[in-house]
């Protein structure tokens, strides 16, 4: 069956086994610091009351037999150490089974808790992320050769990646037609990064530049991802190297890194001997067990199938951005920023401990990722994912479904529970009770050069309104 090998792509299989194993780590290490605060027994959105009104068979997961903080933990740890074994390679050394059980067990683990992360995991790279250890699953082990339907599985997943999300600027935000979207987007993306100020400055012809080359990488590059050696390599390689430029300018999770892992698919052995003689591992001797290449085979087919929707999706006027077509999240649609945002709104969140503030009474509680005191440059935390902070900036936005955690979230921090107040980088009452809490809208822009200089600030705000007017303990501080 040597049909069912793809000969020179053991480098492939090493990046995309390790670097989706890597991903899950991180994924699993923000469960544990997170999950229990945003979704637990004591969280703002408790999983006991999901699952008591969403049936298993529409969000499947095991903590529809029972929740508790303890088996999410347990849950979470599991994943880490699972994952860490493909990091360092040690089920690739067994037969082919053995890494496609621990990679499907990671599947199942993070589908449970994405299925009841509600509106804190509901981003396309929770897809992402699942759809690609699922297709990691079929590579294959040390001891076989790299199952060629798996690669191209692959390459379909990045073609809908990047395909998808050149599509969807294209028909959705004139600013991506016109060039003019990174006048506003460094600016005004969820979570700037710290040169996010400096690209924001870049000269505007060279925005345009940018914004053109976006077009081409996304529209035209995902074609030659599926072209004859070498010309696959040098396509991933000029999807790496965009989404590392990404990668500098902003703060988007694990969003670009498993994109560049996905892009390995493409990369051929022989290309990389060129480049780095000696890095390329050897390639197995023996022969895919039969079984596995029915397996694989039939997991080929039911992807097939499943891709109609996707298919059908992108070719739609009204193209749905990071859509599961299925509670599994395997072979969905993707994309990103088919809008840009052309204003900052942020909520600043203040509390105080005097019974009858004035102004000059309120203190800001500081977020670690998001935009707060204007002299705070902003910091680098990709791929870790901040949910709270990125519910903060939908928030901004005016979208209605964040106030579901916003409210309990303000009562936790009257409570001065300690779980939430982790979340956050600075609190200012150093965990004591606040007798307030309230939340106001500021308009946000970057500094220019002479204000950075002179004021040293990277943020000027001013205050546009109020979101929840002050609002109290019931409970003596």
């Amino acid at each position: 069956m040597d049909w069912f090998i793809a000969d020179g792509y053991e480098v492939a299989r090493f990046v995309l086994q390790r670097g989706v194993a890597l991903l899950y780590v991180v994924a699993f290490v923000a469960a544990l610091q997170q999950f229990p605060a945003l979704l637990g027994d004591r969280g703002l959105l408790p999983v006991r009351r999901f699952t008591a009104w969403v049936p298993a068979r529409t969000a499947p997961s095991l903590f529809h037999w029972r929740y508790s903080d303890r088996l999410l933990r347990v849950v979470a740890w599991a994943g880490v150490v699972l994952a860490l074994t493909v990091v360092v390679g040690l089920p690739q050394q067994g037969p082919p089974w053995v890494p496609m059980l621990v990679l499907l067990v990671l599947y199942g683990l993070y589908l449970s808790v994405v299925n009841v992360g509600q509106v804190f995991y509901g981003f396309g790279w929770e897809s992402l992320l699942l759809e690609a250890g699922f297709l990691a699953a079929f590579l294959g082990s040390d001891q076989t050769g790299t199952s060629l339907v798996t690669l191209i599985a692959f390459r379909w997943l990045l073609f809908r990646v990047e395909f998808g999300a050149g599509l969807i600027k294209l028909r959705g935000d004139p600013a991506w037609r016109d060039l003019t979207a990174l006048d506003y987007h460094h600016e005004t993306q969820p979570m700037p990064g710290p040169l996010s100020w400096f690209f924001h400055h870049l000269p505007r012809p060279l925005h345009r530049v940018e914004v053109l080359a976006n077009h081409v990488t996304q529209l035209v590059v995902p074609v030659l991802l599926f072209a004859p050696q070498p010309v696959a390599t040098w396509a991933a390689a000029v999807v790496v190297v965009t989404q590392l430029w990404l990668v500098l300018s902003g703060n988007f999770a694990w969003l670009n890194w498993i994109t560049i892992v996905l892009a390995f698919s493409a990369v051929g052995d022989d290309v990389v001997r060129e480049l780095v003689p000696g890095l390329v591992p050897a390639a197995p001797d023996g022969p895919a067990p039969l079984w596995f290449v029915v397996v694989v085979l039939a997991v080929g087919a039911v992807l097939l199938v499943l891709s109609w929707w996707p298919a059908r999706n992108l070719v739609s006027r009204q193209q749905r951005m990071n859509a599961s077509f299925n509670p599994f999240h395997l072979v969905g649609a993707y994309g990103a920023f088919g809008s840009v945002t052309r204003r900052r709104d942020e909520i600043v969140v203040e509390g105080s401990r005097a019974e009858d503030p004035g102004e000059d009474d309120w203190e800001e509680y500081v977020f670690r990722g998001k935009p707060g005191p204007p002299d705070r440059r902003p910091r680098q935390y990709a791929p870790y994912h901040l949910r709270l902070d990125w519910g903060m900036w939908f928030l901004g936005l005016g979208s209605s479904a964040q106030l579901s955690w916003f409210l309990p979230f303000l009562d936790r921090l009257l409570e001065a529970d300690p779980a939430t107040l982790r979340l956050l980088r600075d609190d200012p009452f150093d965990g004591e009770r606040p007798v307030w809490v309230r939340a106001r809208v500021f308009r946000y822009r970057y500094s220019t050069w002479d204000e950075l200089r002179r004021e040293r600030v990277w943020w000027v705000r001013r205050e546009i309104g109020g979101l929840i007017a002050p609002r109290r303990s019931s409970e003596p501080s």
